[in-house]
């Protein structure tokens, strides 16, 4: 899908962003060396008039130095729990947060608009995106002063008083997501600048030019390398910080791959910390009670909001043998109803950020074909440069790659049951941590 950029809303048109600066040590530093340039899928034509990706900019590609000395500024400001910031009273700290937070409110149009472009993201939901990480910065302080007052008091049980306060736990690397680079990287970030820690983050593949106008924020409301934010490629960054043993704990939301390299890569892994939000397989199951009207509408917000992109999104459906031609009708005419737009439309689907994802899942639904399943919407499976619509397989079995595989894209398996306990054992052998959501109205048979 593509369009020229004199049918764009003046508003949301794009301004080129060259991201040349990182903070390290308190500093926002200049970078001299190699950069990357930053595309969008969506199309638009370019000097020549020819329709391509929309060039939107240009960020840094640093190296293997760099990541040292971020590890030097937070190991300093650390000082062994002895630096400035983890021994700054909690008052203190949550005035510099606060300062923070009123700082980044100043910039939401600006990182809106380069959240739309650099993932796809509708409008709504990118201005939602900003919000709620502005309210869970201010949820995260009220929560630290809790904190602060419940570690003011003694606690007395079986006789021994004891008096328990929260620290710090050292130095955080943080590394989020590109679905979510600002709300899920942020719910890593924020608790652990507020208790203390010190920190270095890399933002993600995707959504990156979008921190460049926060780090004057955060170089302006935080002591000198409590927080050190750095760009480029995980292999070139990442990989060193580890190595250098001084990470006490790897907050990541990603892959299991990238989780267990990188802790492999500690020299004393045993003493690593780890916060992780890896894949999962989230079914539906929907039961033979359940009212067909709200399980269709409620599974076509939870397998394809913003493309099915979502940790927490329905990546399998379960449906009762007794219900599923009427379920599966009902829910290929609702899948084939929607409209594909620009994110500046606010339609449920957008352009997919990623330039291979259609190729992935087109490799997805041709396995599936190949071992029995068939596309039950007229319009599953039709291509763009920068889309592939929602398919709706079935059925689908254990032989299949998306049974097995987190989709993280526009394809929706599905699969009857008699037995509850179909779904109920899958679950239990999968691999992956998982959420369901169960549909039905009787109280007894849920």
């Amino acid at each position: 899908m593509n369009l020229n950029t004199f049918s764009i809303p003046e508003q949301y048109i794009p301004s080129q962003v060259k991201l040349d600066k990182y903070l390290c040590d308190g500093e926002i530093i200049t970078w001299t060396g190699a950069m990357t340039s930053v595309y969008s899928t969506i199309e638009t034509k370019d000097a020549q008039g020819n329709m391509g990706p929309t060039y939107l900019g240009q960020v840094s590609a640093m190296d293997e130095a760099s990541a040292l000395e971020a590890i030097r500024s937070s190991v300093k400001a650390f000082d062994r729990g002895m630096g400035e910031w983890p021994t700054m009273r909690v008052t203190d700290r949550i005035k510099c947060m606060e300062d923070f937070a009123a700082k980044m409110v100043t910039k939401r149009d600006e990182v809106v608009k380069l959240l739309m472009w650099e993932i796809g993201k509708n409008y709504k939901d990118s201005q939602k995106e900003f919000d709620r990480t502005v309210d869970y910065i201010y949820d995260t302080i009220e929560a630290c002063k809790d904190f602060d007052r419940k570690g003011a008091r003694f606690l007395n049980d079986s006789d021994v008083r004891a008096h328990i306060r929260r620290g710090p736990l050292g130095i955080v690397l943080c590394l989020g997501p590109y679905n979510y680079p600002l709300n899920e990287t942020f719910s890593l970030l924020i608790p652990a600048i507020i208790m203390g820690n010190t920190t270095i983050f890399k933002p993600a593949k995707l959504g990156v030019l979008l921190i460049g106008p926060l780090l004057e924020a955060f170089a302006t409301s935080f002591p000198k390398g409590v927080v050190n934010i750095l760009f480029g490629r995980g292999r070139e960054l990442a990989s060193p910080i580890m190595k250098s043993g001084h990470i006490d704990v790897l907050a990541l939301i990603g892959h299991s791959s990238s989780a267990i390299a990188l802790q492999d890569l500690h020299p004393n892994k045993n003493r690593l910390r780890l916060v992780l939000g890896l894949e999962a397989k989230n079914p539906g199951i929907i039961l033979p009670s359940a009212d067909l009207q709200n399980a269709v509408s409620e599974c076509i917000s939870g397998t394809l909001s913003f493309n099915g992109q979502r940790c927490t999104a329905l990546k399998i459906l379960y449906v009762h043998k007794t219900i599923k031609d009427q379920f599966l009708s009902a829910f290929s005419d609702a899948v084939d109803a929607l409209q594909l737009g620009m994110p500046w439309e606010n339609t449920l689907l957008t352009p997919l950020p990623e330039p291979h994802k259609p190729d992935y899942i087109q490799s997805l639904i041709d396995d599936a074909l190949g071992k029995g399943a068939k596309i039950i919407n007229k319009r599953g499976g039709e291509r763009s440069s920068n889309f592939i619509f929602p398919a709706v397989l079935y059925p689908v079995t254990k032989e299949m790659k998306i049974y097995h595989e987190e989709q993280f894209g526009p394809v929706i398996p599905v699969r009857d049951f008699e037995d509850i306990h179909l779904p109920l054992d899958d679950m239990a052998e999968s691999n992956y941590g998982q959420q369901v959501s169960v549909f039905g109205t009787d109280a007894q048979e849920l």
